[in-house]
């Protein structure tokens, strides 16, 4: 503000002008027409001759008048003013108002002041009135909030400023608080501006008192000697004083910006014990805890708490106040108070739930781990009765041990019960009884420690071990079935080939084939479940093959049932056997079609998961790695929970007798397995079942290493896994051929038909029961062998020993190894590099026969 500016505003204020009286009368108008009409009466005396030059004169006065009346109202001088305007009780509530008040028109003039506005404004009188930013733009102090206003009166706006005036000589300003906004809300009302102006410095001097005095307070609060926060109902430090900032090391900057939690501050569970306090409407709770607080640093020091709460009308907590006092001092001067401090701690930081209850079961104290427990729970607050946080079903089991506390019997054995809540929780109580002497209060002790991971721990292990044991007894199973079909395969192919389909005996041994055909299959689903089956992995795109059996699974699961798949994007490769893959989508569908007996919808995605996003996945027992998943998800019945444990046990079922082996899903879950994948199951009665496979994902190898696998040389390779494919899928129609071969068999009456089908064919067969009679045939035989047809396990010597035995003697010897186990059961026992080939049992003669001419033909 300019000097000039400040010298008016010091000046004496001047008096409140009148509202100058209205021009004219009525009075005035009557005297005015009276003239007229007698002026009119006076020239119709007189002729008409004699009249007209005073008619004439007459109205040129009146048109003279006129005319100067126009100019002057078109030059402002003479307005049309509203009546209502000049009401003499509106006119003086604004002229006689404290705030100062001016209306200025479109072009920015004053057409009204109060007294008020001349004051504030430093003008002399009605004739010194000046707008506002005429009197204050000067003062660079205040220019920014004038232009404001006077943005905000051009648009019709409105806008309200405070700002500081400054005296002058060094005296004590002013604070101004100024206002504009438009007349009216007619259109040519909005053009002009009320402006309004006051002085505001008292009310400003009363709020930076109060701020000063907060400001004290704030001061004393901070550096007082005990420490001082505030919790808001989120749990969040709302104010910490500065004396607790600097015994936990925190920086006050931190605090009251959402920046710390009372969990931060607090140590172990204590700050569940300050949740706990017991809600009653409307009144304030006062608790003493002895609790530990966590510096920044994480050591920590043992405090006092009083903690204040205030709950509302509606039972709602509000914020905390609760003061802080440190013992740790009490650790070192006094050796009570050090004892006490002590046991505090361990009574808290116990990882046992402790409480004290009376006969009723009521809890008179507990530990933070309690409290923490209850929530957990559900319960109100750790002062209820502690049987409610068992479940209804196993609560008289501690009824009976507290009241056998309340007896004063000592071992009092140990209770392991259902906790109550939604999740299935269990917990282990130990009670041990008060003396009643000492304490009529308390009639028992309450240990309480939580045994749910326990529990699932040991279930899991038992799960695991009965499937373990299961599997193994499913794979001896699978072994002596495969001997005693292979036995039974033989001697029906020799039964074939000694009758013509036209003899009346050929379809009853046709019969014969397809049921051990089928009874083969259900062997190889045993040892799929076992994970004992010879697996030939190759790398695949399972998009690729799901849409390749898509054809195959809409026969399958029919017209009602509605097939639909989404691949993922950039689907990862996997190492999988292909015709076992396919073997656990096909189970998997036709699972899903018998859940949809009316129809649905089968439903089969595949996406990639990334390590972070399986170590996010709830599911146990999967490590955190890179894997493909298939989920194949129904809309069918559901699992119920209590069989959801056991479906993938072998020859669990929950068909009608007939229609169904029970091994669908036992199979599914050995081939994953073997796989080296992970497959879980998803599902609530009446909102379908969805499986999800979580396959490893393959990356590739080095290409040097990729080329010498695929070479020849290496037999037990991918070169081997081609070979026997080509085998499989181009059959030799000449199986004869000729050699010497060393059939080793323990199974008697196997090995004579095995003998017998390979010596039709032109072969010389030698046969021995177990490895050391073969070694010894090895020794006579004076013209060598060509080939060792050879079981794996055999009594006295196996056959891994005996193939090291004779390669000792004769590197280039040639193997086939025949088993009812898997391959990889006994490859990983051999040396590496050893060349061999493998026929899995059971086998027609025909894939004896042609095994061994591909061997022979290969190896020479």
């Amino acid at each position: 503000m300019t000097a000039e500016t400040d010298h008016d505003l010091t000046r004496e204020p001047v008096a409140a002008h009148e509202p100058s009286p209205r021009s004219g009368s009525i009075a005035l108008v009557l005297l005015v027409a009276a003239g007229l009409v007698a002026v009119a009466v006076g020239l119709m005396t007189l002729g008409r001759a004699q009249a007209q030059p005073y008619i004439l004169g007459i109205l040129a006065v009146l048109a003279m008048v006129g005319l100067f009346n126009l100019f002057a109202f078109a030059a402002g001088i003479i307005r049309f003013v509203d009546r209502n305007l000049d009401d003499p009780v509106m006119g003086r509530i604004a002229d006689h108002a404290f705030d100062g008040l001016a209306v200025t028109d479109p072009r920015g003039h004053v057409v009204y002041s109060n007294a008020a506005y001349l004051t504030l404004t430093g003008a002399t009188g009605p004739q010194d009135v000046r707008p506002v930013e005429r009197v204050f733009i000067g003062n660079p102090d205040v220019s920014e909030a004038v232009f404001r206003l006077l943005k905000a009166a051009r648009e019709g706006k409105r806008q309200q400023e405070e700002v500081r005036i400054s005296g002058q000589d060094g005296s004590q300003g002013r604070w101004l608080r100024m206002r504009v906004r438009p007349l009216g809300t007619g259109k040519r009302e909005t053009k002009y501006a009320v402006w309004s102006i006051a002085d505001i410095t008292r009310d400003r001097e009363r709020q930076e008192d109060v701020f000063q005095e907060l400001q004290h307070a704030i001061e004393y609060l901070d550096h007082a000697p005990c420490g001082f926060f505030s919790v808001n109902p989120a749990g969040e430090l709302a104010y910490v004083n500065a004396t607790l900032a600097n015994w936990l090391d925190y920086d006050l900057a931190e605090i009251g910006s959402g920046g710390l939690k009372l969990t931060d501050i607090v140590s172990g569970d204590g700050a569940s014990l300050l949740t706990s306090i017991v809600a009653v409407p409307g009144e304030v709770k006062t608790e003493v805890f002895d609790i530990d607080l966590r510096m920044r640093n994480g050591k920590t020091m043992p405090v006092r708490l009083y903690h204040k709460l205030a709950f509302g009308a509606d039972g709602a907590p509000g914020p905390s106040r609760t003061l802080v006092i440190s013992r740790a001092r009490d650790e070192r001067s006094d050796p009570d108070r050090a004892a006490e401090v002590r046991f505090m701690r361990f009574f808290d930081h116990t990882p046992m739930a402790i409480a004290t209850v009376d006969r009723g079961g009521n809890v008179v104290r507990a530990n933070a781990r309690y409290a923490k427990l209850g929530q957990a729970l559900g319960l109100d607050s750790a002062s209820k009765s502690i049987f409610r946080a068992v479940n209804s079903r196993d609560r008289h089991l501690l009824i009976a041990a507290i009241n056998q506390a309340a007896e004063n019997k000592a071992d009092i054995a140990p209770v392991e019960v259902a906790l109550e809540g939604t999740k299935e929780r269990w917990g282990q109580f130990f009670v041990t009884p008060v003396d009643a002497a000492e304490n009529d209060q308390e009639a028992a002790i309450v240990h309480m420690l939580e045994t749910t991971e326990r529990r699932a721990l040991e279930n899991q292990i038992n799960q695991s071990q009965k499937m373990e044991t299961v599997g193994q007894l499913a794979g001896g199973i699978a072994h002596d079935f495969n001997n005693v079909l292979s036995a039974i395969m033989m001697a029906n192919d020799f039964l074939l080939n000694a009758h013509k389909p036209t003899d009346p005996s050929f379809q009853d041994i046709m019969q014969i084939k397809q049921n051990a055909t089928r009874a083969a299959t259900l062997v190889r689903q045993l040892l799929a479940f076992s994970r004992r089956q010879t697996l030939r992995p190759q790398v695949l795109d399972l998009g690729d093959a799901l849409s390749d059996l898509a054809m195959l699974l809409r026969r399958l699961i029919g017209e009602k049932v509605k097939q639909e798949t989404i691949h993922g994007r950039d689907l990862w490769p996997v190492k999988v056997d292909v015709s076992q893959f396919e073997q656990v989508i096909v189970n998997l569908a036709v699972n899903a079609r018998d859940a949809m007996p009316d129809g649905g919808k089968l439903i089969i995605r595949t996406a990639n998961v990334t390590a972070e996003e399986a170590a996010k996945l709830a599911y146990k027992g999967m490590p955190a790695a890179d894997y493909v998943r298939i989920e194949v998800a129904d809309t069918g019945t559901g699992i119920p929970a209590d069989i959801r444990d056991k479906i993938f046990e072998p020859f669990f079922s929950t068909k009608e007798v007939g229609k169904g082996t029970g091994l669908g899903l036992s199979t599914v879950y050995g081939i994953v397995k073997q796989t080296g994948g992970f497959i879980y199951v998803d599902s609530e009665p009446g909102q379908g079942t969805s499986f999800h496979i979580f396959l490893p994902r393959h990356h590739a190898e080095p290409e040097a290493q990729v080329e010498q696998a695929a070479a020849p040389s290496v037999t037990n390779g991918a070169a081997k896994e081609a070979a026997a494919a080509t085998a499989e899928a181009k059959p030799r129609t000449d199986l004869t051929g000729q050699g010497t071969i060393l059939l080793v068999e323990d199974e008697e009456g196997l090995r004579a038909l095995n003998a017998r089908g390979l010596r039709s064919r032109g072969y010389t067969v030698v046969e021995a029961e177990n490895g050391v009679e073969a070694m010894e045939v090895l020794e006579e035989q004076s013209g060598g062998i060509d080939l060792v047809v050879s079981d794996v396990v055999m009594p006295e010597m196996d056959g891994p020993t005996l193939l090291k035995a004779m390669r000792e003697k004769n590197p280039d010897i040639r193997f086939i190894f025949v088993s009812g186990y898997a391959e990889d059961a006994f490859e990983k026992s051999l040396p590496e590099g050893q060349q061999f080939d493998f026929l899995p049992k059971p086998f027609t003669l025909s894939q004896l026969v042609a095994a061994v001419k591909e061997t022979m033909t290969k190896q020479g």
